[in-house]
């Protein structure tokens, strides 16, 4: 098995001194505006089905290209910032996930639209180039701060997505989201080749080593597989909540229209404040206490949605555990990149990439059996696996040998 190997070109790191706030900001925006193109088809799904003449049982082939999409650009083109030049790689993705867009409305057959849309996930991970470029650019001290600043931009894109794209297609037409996106992507890409710094990985290796050495990576630091194991407990309760909900208030008594439902899901863009908290606390040092609130957070917030009957009080406690979980979840994220990101900066990109498919992958499999659950026991079966799932992560990290 390959052992990741690296040699120095340059010695010191001369573009964190060009780190500002702004630039932070700019980070952290786009970050939010690349991650959403995952979300604008899931609240969609219906009306796109309908129109490219998909049965209601191949809907959800449109969320599942996405996400297999973004899984192998995880895998095979994130570790592609540990080879090339970051700015280009990340200014390059950002316009050909603007081409990809501009293929969805125009689309009037499913394969085009399912090719293209999974194309959409596979660039759309930018992202995960861009969150490890900004803790490079970030010195140690205030790394985590940085790292949470940017992930509140990205925890905001999720969050605000599926919403935003609900309202965009009641008052227009569900083509209309992605034309904007497009638009948006042109712009974003004009901005970044402008703003970004230039970033040359030290990493000397071909693209075959960088691929097998992920692999050696995954079996050889505990770090990366306690933290990975923690959020896929962590982002399949998230989204478990978030496939559950709406399908449980479109139903009786609540009876949710679209516009509802995607104004309760707003509730979840405060849990987004925990990013920049969460990473103040890891650079205090207090990963192992916070990770251990942040499951706890999410578990009982699953629980308290029991000691409520009467609709009303129930529709509220949901918008508060909604709140509660995605604060918890937002927090767990940000605390393990934190922990991954000490660790060689020039593995940086390959580390990020592997820890988040590997809960990408618990993210679907939480919203499946999310949907299975609710389908053949209500909220309570469903519920309980929510809070099950935190529990089992709050669980093992009580095992964790800390120094």
């Amino acid at each position: 098995m390959n052992k990741p190997t690296s040699s120095p070109v340059s010695s010191g790191h001369p573009e964190q001194e060009g780190l500002t706030p702004h630039l932070v900001m700019v980070i952290a925006a786009a970050c939010g505006l690349i991650v959403a193109n995952l979300y604008y088809a899931q609240p969609l799904a219906g009306p796109i089905s309908a129109a490219l003449g998909m049965s209601a049982s191949q809907a959800g082939l449109i969320v599942t290209m996405t996400q297999m999409g973004y899984c192998l650009g995880l895998l095979l083109i994130v570790p592609l910032a540990d080879l090339l030049e970051n700015r280009s790689l990340i200014v390059w993705m950002t316009r050909l996930v603007m081409l990809a867009l501009l293929v969805l409305p125009f689309s009037s057959h499913p394969v085009p639209f399912l090719l293209a849309i999974g194309l959409v996930g596979l660039l759309s991970v930018a992202v995960q180039i861009l969150v490890p470029f900004a803790a490079h650019l970030a010195p140690e001290a205030i790394r985590g701060r940085v790292v949470g600043n940017v992930m509140s931009g990205l925890m905001m894109g999720i969050m605000l997505a599926r919403p935003v794209s609900s309202f965009v297609a009641q008052f227009f037409s569900w083509q209309t989201i992605f034309l904007l996106s497009a638009g948006v992507m042109l712009a974003l890409s004009i901005v970044l080749q402008r703003v970004l710094p230039q970033r040359v990985p030290i990493t000397q290796s071909s693209y075959r080593d960088l691929l097998l050495s992920m692999v050696y990576l995954l079996t050889h630091t505990p770090v990366l597989q306690r933290r990975a194991f923690y959020h896929a407990c962590m982002f399949g309760a998230f989204s478990l909540f978030w496939t559950v909900t709406p399908l449980l208030l479109a139903g009786a008594p609540y009876l949710f229209s679209q516009g509802k439902i995607a104004l309760f899901a707003f509730v979840g863009v405060a849990g987004a404040i925990a990013a920049p908290i969460a990473g103040r606390i890891a650079d205090k040092g207090w990963t192992w206490p916070a990770s251990l609130a942040a499951m706890g957070i999410a578990s009982l917030a699953f629980l308290s949605t029991w000691l409520f009957q009467q609709p009303g009080l129930f529709v509220l406690a949901l918008c508060i555990a909604g709140v509660a979980i995605d604060f918890g979840v937002t927090a767990n994220l940000v605390l393990g990149q934190r922990a991954l990101y000490v660790l060689a900066p020039e593995h940086r990109a390959r580390l990020n990439g592997l820890y988040m498919a590997i809960f990408f992958l618990g993210g679907a499999a939480g919203s499946a059996l999310g949907a299975w659950t609710y389908a053949h026991g209500g909220w309570i079966w469903a519920s309980t696996l929510g809070a099950a799932l935190p529990a089992l992560a709050f669980l093992v990290c009580l095992t964790e040998k800390r120094t």
